[in-house]
């Protein structure tokens, strides 16, 4: 098997060092990995597979003779870096939201519309954490029953900021429970005990920009223009996995065990429902685990055609570096690369 000269840009971050992981426990064919990160981490030492490589600065030179590129930097970076990797001949898989509405640019969950990376051109976009573990359930239930509307709330992890923000939710804790002052410094207010109703910037509709991405990237991924989407999206005091409750109407009737039955059979979704027991998906289950995971299914009293559910997932696997990889994967058996 051909192997690849791939590299990680912000591979000290959150995402970034889930990539190195998932990228050795999948044994991926990799002839030399390369790290980037900017001035502050550059010259720290990872491990991977045994071999210690040194973090480099990220340049506009860096990716000469590089094949694959993982990007986990945020969009800022993305878009000011990936340029000058797709005109060195590399791939670039982006985890940011610079590309991912751009009509030239697929935005893919290999499990859903891997087709959809024939026509790239250098670019694949990795899609929104959120969005990703709900499609990943939508989609078995849109090709069996059609979908005309969907809801979601999402209760969303710390992780998604990135390490600052879990550091930042480890120290209100300690601080709150040795009665200290607590410090706010990423979050515009104290996360330990607390729900926060924002992600990401207001935009002039109400709505947050993180809100509008669950909605945009669910109508490209799916295909379907027509499916309307209602987001709101909460940061949690967690520090691992994204939760959310999904409100779906679909087009034809489906009950609740039907729904089950199709989700049992979707590969990586794992279906865990059985609310005598208090048995359903929480943030803890999904921790360091690939699957993306519902339970709480039900049907909605209020409509004829409609389901309630409960989906959980690690967001820095499936919900991100996971994703990532994936995409070189199956970049790779259909050779696109």
């Amino acid at each position: 098997m051909k192997k690849y000269k791939v590299a990680i840009v912000g591979a000290t971050g959150a995402v970034g060092n889930q990539m190195k992981e998932i990228l050795q426990e999948h044994d991926f064919p990799i002839e030399k990995l390369y790290l980037f990160s900017s001035s502050r981490s550059a010259g720290k030492v990872l491990e991977f597979k045994e071999e210690q490589i040194t973090v480099k600065e990220l340049t506009p030179d860096s990716f000469e003779g590089i094949e694959i590129a993982l990007f986990s930097a945020g969009s800022k970076t993305s878009k000011e870096y990936v340029p000058y990797a797709v005109n060195a001949g590399c791939v670039v898989i982006d985890n940011s939201s610079a590309f991912r509405m751009q009509s030239d640019v697929p935005l893919v969950v290999p499990e859903i519309n891997p087709f959809d990376l024939k026509w790239h051109k250098g670019i694949i976009a990795n899609p929104n954490c959120s969005t990703i573990q709900m499609v990943m359930v939508l989609k078995p239930l849109y090709d069996r029953a059609g979908i005309k509307r969907v809801v979601v709330s999402t209760y969303q992890s710390t992780s998604g900021t990135g390490w600052k923000a879990m550091i930042e939710l480890r120290e209100q804790c300690e601080a709150i429970m040795n009665k200290k002052e607590v410090n706010v410094q990423v979050y515009p207010y104290q996360i330990a005990f607390n729900v926060i109703p924002q992600i990401g910037a207001f935009l002039p509709n109400g709505y947050t920009e993180e809100e509008l991405k669950m909605v945009n990237e669910t109508r490209k991924i799916l295909g379907d223009e027509t499916i309307a989407v209602s987001a709101t999206t909460v940061r949690v005091p967690v520090f691992i996995s994204h939760c959310e409750t999904v409100n779906v109407e679909l087009k034809q009737k489906l009950t609740a065990s039907q729904a089950k039955d199709i989700l049992s059979s979707t590969i990586g979704v794992k279906v865990v429902d059985n609310p005598e027991d208090s048995i359903y998906p929480y943030p803890l289950m999904a921790k360091n685990k690939d699957e993306v995971y519902v339970g709480r299914i039900r049907e909605d009293l209020s409509v004829p055609f409609g389901l309630d559910m409960w989906i959980v997932a690690d967001n820095l696997r499936k919900g991100a570096a996971l994703n990532a990889v994936q995409i070189a994967e199956k970049m790779i058996k259909l050779r696109l690369i």
